[in-house]
């Protein structure tokens, strides 16, 4: 099976571009609007870039109306976005957060979890999550599509604080990635949770190249 995008029809009854990619961490994106309205909302085109300074960005394609995401729209007017671990425990929560609500609606409130205060950046945090980034915008970078939804605002943030609930922690100091169950964006209306780790050492790899891979401070 074979086919172009935008120049052939798909052969599948259900496109296979998006089910390729995975699993998609997810942004699960907590912002505050200029007139002080909560909003949150999962992206699942979110990736950390760079780790000096840790810089990440995530892409929110527009409302099928041409109107841009709430999201990208505080994060522009405010300075401040803010990423939240999206858990199994927090599935259902991150799943009510993804409907399209209007810009007066409180996305904490609806999906029935709580603020947490941040240290730098405005708005709140979901406090039933493990693991948080208090990121400052630096810019969007802007790419029109074939169609208003299919036009994307990419983002680009700079960590400037991390939080981690001690309790998910190992001993020496490492996230308990199967104790978080972290859950991840595949295809269709499919997620995966991951609940089993294994490690690989790239041979030959030591000094200041190893210690990078393992993320050693």
């Amino acid at each position: 099976m074979e086919y172009a995008p935008g120049h052939e029809k798909c052969p599948l009854p259900f496109s296979p571009f998006k089910s390729c990619t995975v699993p998609r961490p997810i942004g699960w994106l907590s912002t505050i609007s200029a007139d002080g309205i909560h909003n949150l909302a999962p992206y699942s085109q979110w990736q950390n870039l760079t780790f000096d300074p840790p810089m990440v960005m995530f892409a929110a394609n527009q409302l099928s109306d041409g109107r841009r995401k709430d999201t990208v729209l505080n994060a522009e007017e405010t300075g401040w976005f803010v990423w939240n671990m999206a858990t199994w425990g927090l599935r259902d929560a991150v799943n009510v957060s993804a409907m399209e609500l209007g810009p007066g609606e409180d996305e904490f409130d609806r999906a029935g979890v709580t603020k947490a205060a941040c240290v730098d950046a405005p708005g709140a945090r979901v406090a039933e999550s493990p693991c948080h980034f208090e990121c400052s915008y630096v810019s969007t970078h802007r790419l029109p599509g074939h169609s208003p939804v299919g036009s994307i605002d990419v983002v680009y943030g700079r960590v400037e604080r991390l939080h981690v609930a001690d309790d998910v922690l190992t001993a020496e100091g490492k996230l308990d990635i199967p104790k978080i169950q972290p859950i991840a964006r595949m295809g269709y209306y499919d997620y995966a949770c991951i609940r089993e780790t294994f490690e690989m050492r790239i041979p030959n790899a030591s000094g200041a190249a190893a210690d990078g891979l393992e993320g050693k401070a």
